[in-house]
């Protein structure tokens, strides 16, 4: 079949590399390898998708339900399988075969075969307080010790590469410098005392928790980091921001869930609080960046509530 990407997924990879690479381009050709090399039978490429990857429904030699994720390298793919193997199902989807290195040429790296979850049914779909409690559980059960030698990314890592940007960003747009300078502070003083390490997640939200068979929701999609996991938490709290801002009483509704959410997963709530505003900050600047600013002005009245 033809391995067309969907269009989300066109449109958020040009966000990332505005400058192009050829993974797109050789997609269609590695889609095929890996489908020949696995044996499996393509059911359908998953419409819309998700942002930074291809996902293929289709099943094992075995007649198994199964999905074929495709990524970039700039995904991180290799770090999402070693998060995966570390959890081993729990909270998290499951891998379905052991990577045995990049194969001759290296077409294997962004390849994932996973077990398939009910792509359709994502915790979002329910109402909001249940949606909250539900994602809330399934993140609890992920924060666990990382691996003695692990390939992971800390948060100050991370956030250090984000930090730079935001900076950019507010040197080019004085309205948002205030903004931009209560998020990098509030980063250096939560850097300065960490609390705790485990693995997280590191992107975090509503739309990430499908329905399974093995267990009612697992996470999928982790870009995992390691660090404490108030920061996992901040995105969360923003999720349906959309809503939060229609609210008239959005600036006090999001006071509520921070406290919420805070104290039913045993989080300090101003160390939440912090990694929230930084986190909002943060995507409002880079949806700014490349022009989503619908999305920009939302995330950014949000953190100003903060």
């Amino acid at each position: 079949m033809a391995f067309e990407p969907p269009r989300r997924l066109v449109k958020a990879l040009g966000e990332t590399a505005p400058d192009g690479d050829d993974w797109l381009a050789k997609l269609p050709e590695v889609a095929e390898r890996a489908v020949a090399r696995r044996e499996l039978a393509v059911e359908r490429v998953q419409v819309p998708g998700g942002r930074s990857s291809l996902v293929v429904l289709v099943r094992t030699a075995e007649g198994a339900p199964a999905v074929l994720k495709l990524a970039p390298r700039r995904a991180r793919p290799g770090s999402e399988r070693a998060a995966l193997a570390h959890w081993g199902g729990r909270g998290a989807v499951q891998l379905r075969e052991v990577w045995a290195g990049d194969g001759a040429e290296g077409t294997d790296e962004g390849v994932l075969l996973l077990e398939r979850l009910h792509p359709d049914v994502s915790v979002r779909s329910l109402p909001e307080a249940k949606a909250l409690l539900e994602a809330a559980g399934t993140l609890r059960r992920l924060w666990v010790e990382p691996p003695a030698s692990h390939p992971f990314e800390t948060v100050a890592e991370r956030t250090g590469r984000q930090a730079e940007a935001m900076r950019a960003g507010a040197a080019a747009d004085a309205e948002i410098a205030p903004l931009v300078d209560a998020a990098l502070a509030a980063r250096a003083e939560l850097l300065a005392e960490p609390p705790e390490r485990r693995l997280l997640h590191g992107t975090f939200r509503q739309s990430k928790v499908l329905a399974g068979d093995r267990m009612p929701w697992l996470a999928v999609g982790p870009d995992p980091v390691v660090g404490e996991s108030a920061f996992d938490l901040a995105r969360l709290v923003r999720d349906r921001v959309e809503d939060l801002i229609a609210q008239p009483s959005g600036a006090s509704t999001t006071r509520r869930r921070i406290k919420r959410l805070a104290e039913s997963l045993e989080v300090d709530q101003e160390r939440l609080r912090g990694w929230t505003l930084f986190r909002a900050v943060e995507s409002g600047v880079r949806a700014r960046r490349v022009g989503r600013e619908q999305d920009a002005e939302l995330l950014l009245e949000f953190a100003g509530w903060l």
